[in-house]
């Protein structure tokens, strides 16, 4: 009897794992499908409401993406869009003359770079050009922060030069212009321009620039005087955010089907 009543025991014991199992998996199938419509119906509440041949266009599209801040920090997987914040780039180079021989030439790779500060950020403008394929809208951003790895190789005054560390970048009362633009039909890549309109206030640390402790020197003289080596370093600063946005939009937004959630009307 003793031997019977505990075959039960097992036997309803394994049922009602295996029943516990399958709710668990059905909650699961139905909270990712209730997921997948919310986000796709709040797409489709939000760009609905803009025209694309409508007057008031340029300014439904600003309002949507703020509106899409809420995204920033999740990303949008069933479209394949990544978070924006932070958002990731693996590797971004920056190159003048060959590199490292020639007078003025240097190499500096920026790895593993985070940027923060997205959710908080606000579009102020935005204009879409349908015939050149563009859109250009202006971003401001109360603070924006970036940090990484650096390698930076090069010649000073008949001196090679090599370091590398990491460093990190914050930014106060900052905005930009970016510009995207698609070369080809639907599905084709997208190139972006980056334009750095103002910058209030920035801290930059630098690691292993100058030996121990003429580091901490360097990172001194780096924020007091910043606003003064900034007209020369700004094109650079455009160059590398330029092409790390081209590699990060193209795999987030590429393929996104814009125009099938967008009023003709």
């Amino acid at each position: 009897m003793s031997q019977h009543w505990s075959s039960n025991c097992n036997s309803c014991a394994s049922r009602l794992l295996t029943v516990i199992f399958v709710v668990q998996l059905v909650n699961v199938v139905l909270v990712h499908a209730s997921n997948q419509i919310d986000v796709e119906s709040d797409l489709r509440h939000l760009l609905g409401h803009c025209h694309s041949q409508g007057e008031e266009y340029n300014d439904c599209m600003k309002q949507v993406f703020n509106d899409l801040r809420a995204y920033f920090t999740t990303g949008i997987p069933d479209y394949h869009i990544k978070p924006f914040d932070p958002h990731h780039s693996d590797y971004v180079e920056l190159r003048r003359g060959d590199g490292v021989h020639g007078i003025g030439s240097f190499r500096l790779v920026l790895r593993n770079v985070s940027e923060y500060g997205w959710s908080k950020s606000e579009v102020t403008k935005f204009h879409a050009d349908a015939e050149d394929q563009r859109i250009v809208y202006a971003q401001y951003f109360p603070d924006k922060s970036l940090e990484g790895q650096y390698e930076f190789s090069g010649k000073l005054l008949g001196t090679e030069i090599k370091r590398r560390g990491p460093w990190n970048l914050t930014l106060y009362d900052y905005s930009q212009t970016t510009s995207v633009v698609r070369v080809g039909g639907p599905g084709s890549l997208l190139k972006i321009h980056v334009e750095v309109d103002r910058i209030g206030g920035m801290e930059l640390h630098i690691g292993d620039l100058l030996k121990h402790p003429l580091n901490s020197l360097a990172d001194g003289v780096i924020n007091s005087m910043w606003q003064l080596g900034l007209p020369f370093v700004k094109p650079m600063i455009n160059e590398l955010v330029s092409t790390a946005f081209t590699d990060i939009f193209n795999e987030s937004f590429r393929y996104f089907p814009l125009e099938s959630f967008l009023s003709a009307t």
